[in-house]
């Protein structure tokens, strides 16, 4: 007889075998996390550093039990470190010390090979991921439920976890409705570095040459600028850290874009329309593949 294949749901429930998973920081990314796996039936704990974060975090119904010591995260199978990446990057001994023995640890940083080097080695059950989902919003009034459903989940282990770690991270991509991706952390950090962290850049270039326009061109403004643009009006201090911590890959593409930019110029200075419109409908046939 075929043993019946769980549904993700229950696969993660399964492998936690009743433990709680904790979420370290309610932001935009944890928040929205915990929201959907309580409302999943998990039970969420919470360790955040300011109290007026776990009071607001308990009122929105984010979490189960929440304080500003890692009192709560002892019993988690699972902890998700939804941490700003300077945090990642450069972890406090404290949270490092924190973490349960045994616990398979996560994060949701958005560059993955800095992070991979600075966790690893430290904590054995880390698994490197980072779901491919946000919103402009920020703080602990950010999270909202159904963020990560249909996303990909990339997943970047060293290839020194045991299975089972790797095992109950895509477990958890797989309950939020996500599509774990499986790829090396250096590829991952140059393919965002393209997709994610040049379009901040590029979006606030934007932004600072349209306010030469004055006050009609911010009265003429519509929904195409709007689009173009969303990223771009983000919170400035992710802007920062991803360029800090994703340097190298962020240089080469923003090269890459410079040069696109540059052939565009050089056909438009030349009166080269037959040739400016091929160029455009390059683009038009490669966005479908990026949707």
């Amino acid at each position: 007889m075929t043993a019946t294949k769980l549904d993700p749901v229950q696969q993660l429930k399964t492998l936690l075998a009743g433990a709680p998973i904790g979420v370290v920081g309610l932001g935009l990314m944890g928040g929205s996390l915990a929201l959907d796996l309580r409302g999943l039936g998990f039970v969420v704990n919470g360790w955040v550093h300011r109290q007026a974060t776990a009071t607001r975090a308990k009122e929105r119904g984010l979490v189960d039990a929440v304080d500003i010591s890692a009192v709560h995260l002892q019993n988690c199978g699972l902890v998700v470190l939804a941490l700003p990446l300077d945090q990642l990057i450069t972890p406090n001994e404290a949270l490092v010390q924190a973490m349960p023995p045994g616990a398979v640890i996560t994060d949701m940083g958005s560059v993955k090979a800095p992070v991979a080097a600075a966790l690893a080695s430290r904590l054995p059950r880390f698994v490197p991921s980072h779901p491919m989902a946000g919103t402009a919003a920020a703080g602990v009034e950010a999270g909202v439920a159904g963020l990560f459903q249909g996303r990909p989940w990339v997943i970047s282990p060293s290839g020194q976890e045991d299975s089972t770690a790797v095992e109950l991270v895509e477990a958890l991509a797989l309950a939020l409705g996500a599509k774990p991706v499986y790829c090396d952390a250096k590829a991952h950090d140059q393919a965002v570095a393209l997709i994610s962290h040049l379009p901040v850049l590029a979006g606030a270039a934007l932004l600072q040459s349209a306010a030469t326009g004055g006050h009609l061109a911010r009265q003429l403004a519509s929904s195409g600028f709007a689009d173009t643009t969303r990223v771009g009006g983000g919170n400035p201090q992710l802007g920062r850290l991803i360029a800090q911590s994703n340097r190298v890959a962020l240089m080469a593409a923003l090269d890459l874009y410079n040069q696109e930019l540059k052939l565009i110029g050089q056909l438009i200075e030349a009166e080269q329309w037959d040739q400016l419109e091929q160029h455009l409908s390059c683009g038009q046939a490669l966005r479908p593949e990026f949707l």
